[in-house]
């Protein structure tokens, strides 16, 4: 549901406009309408300039956090943001520089390794004496045997085409390629350095991630406080000056259950005020009204858009259909028991905020086994061929069915059933929001197509069940298909000619004809997704048995070892796999096919109210 909205204009005093905002943040219900134009406020764009640095900067402490397994302390004095993040910058740095020293004294060890550890002291020792040590590299094409005789060359080294070797001469010699240019320390003490530079790295990081998990509760204070100063400043920029300044105007939202509270302070306060209903051309902010249940799931809704308000909530039909949708894709009950064990453990480990969603894991998980025992799979393994009762047996949805001459897969027409049901309330939510709010009149299109889809396939269910005979069912098929006729082209908007609604229904007619069943069909992805995820289950059961059969003694011991391997990293990966596929394509559903067949744009503004 859809809280309604009370439209708020407040005239105040400018020299109490300070304390009014402080006491309208206090009450935190009132959703303030900005009105800022032109450039942005420097003030605000500072302010927003922090928060993303602060920000990028709490993220990162945190992750450090998470990353070393422990939780962060509790925020201690409190420490200016600004003071927080150059710490942190600090650190960073002095990390980022010693890291990119190590490449260059890879480098450098790289290019002494041909020439094996020597003191380069020693050879500065023979240049005070007089003799002059060169260092070249060169091919063995390039290599002149006389080098040995005519400079005094010695081979070093050779690694592959290419050759190492030393001149030793009195005076530097000057040979057809040029000499080296080697580190001036040593391999053993460039090794020293990097060893030097690694224990540093080590040490900052350890410091690193002290300071973070000493400060990352305290910046996420600080990013809240920031938040806080860019609501304020915002609402202070919306507020339009009038009467040469001497009151500013200012506009808000109220939620209608929060209208008396809002309206005692005002009048405590002595602030000039009007409150009105929402109109239809108002574009009101959306605050959702729904029970636990319904609530888990607007998370989703959110994904899409939020509504607008004259239009309606999506998510209490949203919810029950996409927990549907999830357990058929998922479609095995043992998963759906892993899914609530999982949900009840990470809801003690994570923060209040994810705990939340722990929730809707542990609905859909309860979905998941319910429907997974209807559709006769535990992990992988056919309910059909188990031991249980026949009683139990008769209510698991497997197997063919023959209709019209042909034979079905039982769960395909299930799932086909489901889509057109689930297309059936989308057109019935659309037909009823017209009417709400535009009027039957405007509406009659969207009726004549409700009777035409929706009617026909209640009267062809009622003639497939034998409830009416055929020949009443002919019929009210005519009857449906004639009342709808007429709101399809002749009614569809009354303030058209007959000749441009007729040529309207046409194009609409085509539209329908040429989408409704692609919609339908879609719908098919839920029998196919479960389908592979438990033949893939039963291809794994098959495998673990594979290792065991047939195994005598220390044989069996490590095929039962394989079996274990086989069946935890199997079934986990199909788990997986399946709650991905299970999370994408109900969304998908939700957001193409239902959405577009009830008319759901999700154009709407979120209720944010101002507060702390």
């Amino acid at each position: 549901m859809i809280s309604r909205m009370k439209k708020l204009t407040f005239l105040v005093y400018h020299k109490e406009y300070e304390t009014f905002l402080q006491r309208l943040r206090e009450l935190g219900v009132v959703h303030i309408v900005e009105r800022q134009s032109g450039e942005m406020d420097a003030r605000l764009t500072e302010f927003l300039q922090k928060r993303t640095l602060y920000r990028q900067t709490l993220s990162a402490m945190q992750a450090r956090v998470q990353k070393g397994g422990a939780e962060a302390a509790p925020a201690g004095q409190p420490t200016a943001a600004d003071t927080l993040v150059n710490g942190y910058e600090q650190l960073q740095a002095h990390i980022q520089e010693l890291q990119q020293q190590l490449p260059a004294i890879g480098k450098e060890m790289e290019q002494l390794e041909p020439w094996g550890q020597f003191d380069q002291r020693r050879i500065q020792e023979l240049e005070q004496a007089g003799w002059y040590m060169q260092f070249y590299v060169c091919t063995e094409k390039e290599y002149d045997e006389a080098w040995e005789q005519n400079a005094g060359a010695v081979r070093i080294s050779e690694d592959g085409p290419r050759i190492y070797f030393v001149t030793v001469t009195p005076q530097p010699v000057q040979l057809d390629i040029e000499p080296l240019r080697l580190p001036a320390l040593s391999w053993q003490e460039l090794s020293e350095k990097r060893q030097a530079c690694e224990e540093e790295i080590g040490r900052t990081e350890a410091e690193l991630d002290r300071y973070c998990q000493a400060n990352a509760l305290r910046m996420e204070q600080c990013c809240a406080e920031l938040e806080s100063d860019i609501d304020l400043l915002k609402v202070k920029l919306s507020s339009a000056p009038m009467a040469e300044g001497a009151v500013l105007l200012l506009e808000g939202w109220v939620p209608e259950e929060n209208e008396a509270q809002v309206c005692d302070m005002l009048e405590r306060e002595g602030i000039y005020y009007e409150i009105r209903k929402a109109t239809r051309d108002d574009a009101a902010p959306v605050k959702f009204k729904n029970n636990a249940f319904v609530r888990m799931y607007e998370v989703l809704t959110k994904m899409y858009g939020m509504p607008s308000s004259t239009d309606f909530d999506p998510t209490p039909i949203l919810a029950p259909f996409f927990s549907l949708f999830f357990a058929f894709c998922m479609g095995d009950a043992g998963y759906g028991l892993i899914l609530i064990l999982l949900g009840f453990y990470l809801k003690k480990k994570m923060s209040a905020n994810l705990a939340g969603m722990m929730n809707l894991v542990i609905t859909l998980g309860i979905f998941t086994t319910v429907f997974g025992a209807i559709l006769g799979t535990f992990f992988g393994m056919s309910l059909l061929q188990s031991d249980l009762p026949e009683q139990i047996k008769q209510f698991i949805i497997a197997g063919d069915v023959e209709l019209f001459g042909s034979t079905y897969d039982k769960q395909m027409i299930l799932a086909l059933g489901i889509g057109v049901v689930h297309i059936s309330i989308a057109m019935t939510v659309k037909a009823i929001n017209s009417t709400v709010f535009y009027g039957f009149k405007e509406s009659l299109s969207a009726w004549g197509w409700w009777l035409l889809v929706v009617g026909s396939v209640v009267v062809g269910t009622l003639s497939f069940l034998s409830v009416i005979p055929a020949e009443v069912s002919k019929w009210a098929f005519i009857g449906v298909g004639g009342l709808a006729a007429v709101g399809i082209y002749l009614l569809n908007n009354l303030h058209r000619n007959v000749l441009v609604n007729v040529g309207a229904g046409l194009w609409d007619t085509y539209n329908m004809a040429s989408g409704l069943l692609g919609d339908v069909l879609s719908y098919i992805r839920l029998f196919a997704l479960g389908l592979a995820g438990g033949m893939l289950g039963q291809t794994f059961n098959t495998l673990a048995l594979m290792v065991v059969d047939g195994r005598e003694g220390v044989g069996l011991v490590f095929g039962w070892i394989g079996f274990g391997l086989i069946i935890l990293v199997g079934h986990t990966l199909n788990i997986a796999m399946s709650c991905l596929s299970a999370f994408v394509h109900p969304l998908r559903l939700t957001f193409v096919e239902y959405f577009k067949n009830a008319g759901y744009e999700g154009k709407g503004m979120e209720y944010k109210p101002f507060k702390k």
